[in-house]
């Protein structure tokens, strides 16, 4: 029987390699994969490109791997936000660079990396900086920027709970960026908070299909299902 499950947090990151493309889900304070982060900054893999929707916040998250100079490049959309004090730092000393996308296109890109779409056309951003070096468009009066998919060699997800197959729910906002990225990328790692068996979970509302999910971690304080 297909089994996706993994002991820790530490075993389902440990081949996240240095340069890698790495998706990590949360949306404010929701739906944030904590546990995963912690453990891919154990490991230690530099040079990581994070897409994510925000910076961090004071030593936590994605701001622990920036305080510890894993990072290369952020792509995301608030990389200023109250207590970002390690993404401005890292920022102001030149060695993380920053690509800036407005939330609904970051969400969009993401969504089309999974769909399998080329790219598409958004107002948002034109005749703006954040257009340049991109190819725009007028269509019936009306300045389009294309923007392209944004794809991800692993992605670390929070959901509420799996199966051994990998179906996910998701817990109100914690339903976020994480389903998107789920499918956006080459291997997704869920944490989740609690692991049930096969069949228990209503198909109406799995929300991410295992066939997107290549790992399922259960929080610390949660046992591994048999």
């Amino acid at each position: 029987m297909i089994d996706k499950q993994v002991k820790t947090a530490e075993d389902a990151v440990a081949d996240i390699p240095d340069g890698a493309r790495v998706m990590i889900g949360g949306f404010g304070s929701s739906g944030i994969p904590l546990q995963l982060i912690e453990a891919l900054r154990r490991h230690g893999a530099r040079e990581l490109t994070v897409i994510s929707n925000n910076a961090g916040v004071a030593e936590e998250g994605i701001a622990s791997l920036l305080r510890d100079g894993l990072v290369k490049k952020i792509v995301c959309s608030f990389p200023r936000s109250a207590g970002s004090i390690w993404f401005e730092k890292r920022f102001e000393e030149g060695s993380v660079e920053l690509e800036l996308v407005p939330q609904g296109t970051l969400s969009e890109r993401i969504r089309i990396a999974g769909a399998g779409i080329g790219g598409f056309l958004t107002p948002t951003g034109y005749g703006t900086r954040l257009a340049e070096g991109k190819e725009t468009r007028v269509i019936d009066g009306k300045g389009y920027v294309l923007e392209m998919p944004l794809h991800a060699d692993f992605a670390l997800v929070r959901a509420e709970c799996a199966d051994p197959w990998g179906n996910l729910t998701y817990n109100t906002a914690g339903r976020n960026f994480n389903p998107m990225m789920a499918a956006a990328a080459k291997t997704t790692i869920a944490e989740v908070g609690q692991i049930v068996s096969v069949g228990s979970l209503d198909p109406e509302h799995v929300v991410t299909p295992g066939i997107f999910v290549d790992r399922v971690v259960a929080e610390e304080e949660c046992d591994v299902a048999a």
